[in-house]
Formats: structure tokens, C-alpha cells, sequence
């Protein structure tokens, strides 16, 4: 089966459901996610889960329930269930039958969301960084927008070196390096290349940055992108950003930006972790809004690829052999 750019393929991985702050202890929402209606509920213990939102009673949406402890309560019989999906209550009986159980979902809070896996367990975590893991970071999120082509289409806009030259204006000369992850849910692209002095931004960013430029893209699961700006130059560190996609009907996609840097220490250290994400949002809003309307607007057919296309063709592949989800036979994608 082709997975990339294929609407009826939701990829095993992480997506985001909404953010952390929307679901307060002792609360429930339920919502659509890749096609599928999920309710999460935060416990007493301040846990997120997910499952399934429909009771397997009569199908009641158990967002509209309430949460008991660390169990969601339907609102209608009153049955309970646990993270596991597992009924713990009926009311009206003491035996529960063994089929009165909902799917669940892995979750993991990270970066100011709450992520959603479509099974019951996770075989990795949410994507990090590397130079940040085992550190204190602050996250800032941007606001959500979509593009109407699957989000495998927009998530290679990072890595097509020829669109730098003729939507940018950046006439760099870029050479690749790949690494693939041990579970081959991740491959990281490494762009790097000498500044030619072509354009003011050019000749600009070679006298503050060096004479070199690098960055590197971590693709995981085909629904997350991590960009990392400014590696190896003079007067800056490392600037950090997530693109997280999520298709929300059959021919759109949201994506969500967020900016990402390490907690420094007292204020001085505030200040500079504040100026760097702010560095980081100025960069993106840069280069954002060149080529939207090309996504907004493309019908991708890859009849002809370039050896400067190199890249494309290395992440279509690595797409194809990612492992289909449970949800890509019950979407609900119109």
C-alpha cells in the first residue's frame, strides 16, 4: 500500500489533540481526532487518558459524562471506566461483562499539548530534540492554520533545497546527510553548505553567521516535523521549532507551530530564553507566508525529480515503509 499522500492512511504515531491547559484536573472533553471522536479526561492524580468516547452500552458520548476519581463516569447509566478502556461500575449490577470495555489511547503530554497515540501503548515517546534532551524547556505555541494538500506534501517544504533558490531567493549550496531512527519512525535530513554572496540576505547572514550555514529537519511518523535553525554558527545558538500535523478532513490539514528553547536560569537567563524564541517565531513568519498559497493550491505528481530533489525522494520512501494505524479503516475524513 502507498501511504504517502494516500487520505485513507493515518500512520501509527503521535498527534495533537489540544492543549494541556484545556483539560483542568477532574475534567472531560471529547473531540475529533485524525476521523475518530476520543474523549480525554484528567483524573484526580492529574493524569491525562484517552479512549474511545462512545459507551459500548447504547453509545453515549462519554465527554458529556463526568470524571469519578480517576475513572470517566457515562452520563447516562452511569458505567465507569479506567485508563485501560476497562469497565470498573455498573450501577445497576455488580457483574460487569467482559465486553463492556472502549479502545485506549496512549497519551503523553509534552511542548503545552496533550499527544495522542492510536493504541493503547506507545512504542516511543514524542519526538525530542537532541540537544535538549534531559533539559528544562520552555515552549511557546503558535496559532494552528491549514493547508489545503495532505500534510506529507507540507512537511517536505524543509527539505527542497530548489524551492530555497527560487521562492527565497537563497542561492545555497546544500549537501545531505540522513540518519535513520533504530524503529524507522524517524529520519533526520542535515543540510549544510557555504554562504554564496548573491543577495543582501546572503551576504547579510555571512557576515553575522560565518561563511558555513546548517540546519537539520527530524521527520517522525510522517506527522511531526523538527526544524533546527542556525547550528554551527557564530553569535547564535541552536533555534528550535515544531511542526505538528494533524489531518482534519479529506483535503485539509492543520498545522501546529511551536517554538521551543531551553530554561535558563534566573532572569538574565529568562530574558535570553525569551529573546531566542522570539528569534525563532521571526525567522518562521520570514519564510511562512512565501509559499503558502503554492500548497493552498498543488496537485503533487512527481513525474520528474532533479538530483537537487534527492531529499524529496528520500522521505517518500521513508513515509511508504512507516506502519498504517488502526484508524486508517474508521476515519470518518469527509
Amino acid at each position: 500500500m502507498q501511504i504517502f499522500n494516500n487520505w485513507d492512511v493515518v500512520i501509527k504515531g503521535w498527534y495533537i489533540a489540544c492543549s494541556s491547559e484545556e483539560i483542568p484536573k477532574s475534567k472531560a472533553k471529547s473531540l475529533e481526532l485524525c476521523g475518530q471522536k476520543i474523549v480525554i479526561f484528567r483524573g484526580q492524580d492529574g493524569q491525562i487518558r484517552a479512549l474511545n468516547a462512545y459507551c459500548p452500552h447504547l453509545g453515549t458520548d462519554l465527554g458529556i459524562g463526568k470524571v469519578d476519581g480517576n475513572l470517566i463516569r457515562c452520563a447516562f447509566h452511569h458505567w465507569a471506566f479506567d485508563e485501560t478502556g476497562m469497565c470498573q461500575d455498573i450501577p445497576c449490577q455488580s457483574e460487569i461483562p467482559t465486553k463492556a470495555k472502549v479502545q485506549a489511547y496512549a497519551t503523553e503530554e509534552k511542548y503545552g499539548f496533550i499527544w495522542i497515540y492510536p493504541e493503547a501503548k506507545a512504542p516511543e515517546n514524542v519526538v525530542d530534540f537532541d540537544e535538549l534532551k534531559g533539559k528544562e524547556i520552555i515552549s511557546q505555541a503558535d496559532t494552528a492554520f491549514t493547508r489545503t494538500c495532505h500534510h506529507h506534501i507540507c512537511m517536505m517544504n524543509g527539505i527542497d533545497a530548489q524551492h530555497l533558490r527560487t521562492i527565497h531567493h537563497l542561492d545555497i549550496q546544500m549537501e545531505l546527510s540522513l540518519y535513520r531512527s533504530e524503529l524507522g519512525t524517524q529520519i533526520d535530513f542535515t543540510m549544510r553548505g557555504q554562504f554564496p554572496q548573491t543577495t543582501w540576505r546572503e551576504k547579510l547572514g555571512q557576515k553575522f553567521l560565518g561563511s558555513t550555514y546548517e540546519y537539520s529537519m527530524r521527520y517522525a511518523h510522517g506527522c511531526i516535523g523538527l526544524l533546527t535553525m542556525m547550528k554551527n554558527v557564530r553569535l547564535f545558538p541552536p533555534l528550535y521549532m515544531i511542526y505538528a500535523y494533524t489531518p482534519i478532513a479529506r483535503g485539509k490539514t492543520r498545522i501546529q507551530p511551536i517554538y521551543v528553547t531551553e530554561k535558563r536560569p534566573g532572569m538574565m537567563g529568562f530574558l535570553v530564553s525569551k529573546f531566542l524564541l522570539f528569534c525563532t517565531r521571526w525567522a518562521y513568519y520570514m519564510l511562512r507566508d512565501e509559499d503558502g498559497k503554492i500548497y493552498d493550491n498543488i496537485q503533487f505528481n512527481p513525474q520528474l525529480l532533479l538530483k537537487i530533489d534527492q531529499p524529496l525522494a528520500e522521505y517518500m520512501q521513508y513515509v511508504n515503509q512507516l506502519e498504517p494505524s488502526q484508524w486508517s479503516n474508521n476515519r470518518g475524513l469527509v
